[in-house]
């Protein structure tokens, strides 16, 4: 079934030429897809994961929206010269913290 091109008016190619647009993407994403399972059987025949041979991490999924409420973690260091400082151990070390280590004092001294 062979569309006649030269029959068809402007609106009805634009058309022609969406369709076939979606249809060469979606044909590309099922492509795609073939080609990870087909890698991903190749290296696990030799005992490995696609992530091990590239280098790269796994994709994750992403987490469902929560309510907007983030997560505290709790806290792993503590300053020694006043207790009510802490700190998770995460992002930028506290002044205090930084403090702490020129003066000498160990992490592991720190840890709560």
């Amino acid at each position: 079934m062979k569309p006649d091109l030269k029959s068809m008016n402007r609106k009805e190619l634009e058309k022609l030429k969406s369709d076939i647009e979606k249809a060469l993407a979606k044909l590309a994403v099922q492509e795609k897809k073939a080609a990870l399972a087909a890698a991903e059987k190749a290296v696990a025949a030799h005992g490995f994961s696609l992530a091990e041979i590239t280098g790269e991490a796994p994709v994750r999924k992403k987490r469902q929206a929560t309510s907007g409420a983030k997560t505290v973690s709790a806290p792993k260091y503590r300053n020694p010269a006043d207790p009510d400082q802490t700190w998770t151990g995460k992002g930028r070390q506290p002044e205090w913290f930084k403090a702490a280590i020129k003066a000498g004092t160990s992490p592991d001294a720190m840890e709560i």
